[in-house]
């Protein structure tokens, strides 16, 4: 599996997936509830003056992240249980793309918080942009191209749920 995500999605996804609490076979199964990490003051603050800065439309989270729907899908939407297709780019706020990926498969809890909690809020055939906060994506910790302490922005296109 893991080659797979190495092969078709790069090093960010399979990033995303060792940093952000993977789960093993003989663990409990997954709950399916809400992570509600929420993101310290001051990252909300610089978040939001980089929102307001760009003049971006985006909606607050009460969790401390931004997003942005731009097509809501249809049907079911996803729980941090499910595993889903997407497609998706991840920009640092100056607009360099670090990842990319086109049809990745992957598990929700496995993956970073800000997309644990962010691509719940859309359903198959929909795209969200989402605005994360360190605490939600990689922290404090440098992950490749991306330093330490960075806001990230990720567009999403929710293929399926399987």
């Amino acid at each position: 599996m893991f080659r797979t995500l190495f092969t078709t999605a790069g090093i960010g996804l399979v990033s995303l997936c060792f940093l952000a609490n993977c789960q093993s076979s003989n663990q409990a199964p997954c709950e399916p509830t809400p992570v509600m990490v929420m993101a310290p003051d001051q990252e909300v603050a610089q978040l939001k003056e980089f929102i307001e800065s760009k003049q971006i439309k985006a909606t607050a989270d009460k969790r401390g992240f931004y997003y942005t729907i731009q097509n809501a899908g249809s049907g079911a939407k996803p729980t941090v249980c499910s595993n889903v297709s997407v497609n998706y780019e991840g920009h640092l706020t100056d607009g360099t793309r670090f990842d990319s990926g086109d049809d990745v498969r992957f598990g929700l809890n496995q993956l970073i918080v800000g997309w644990q909690e962010g691509i719940p809020l859309i359903a198959p055939g929909g795209r969200i942009t989402l605005y994360l906060p360190p605490s939600l994506a990689y922290g404090d910790q440098q992950q490749g191209d991306i330093p330490a302490h960075s806001i990230l922005v990720f567009q999403i296109d929710l293929l399926a749920i399987h």
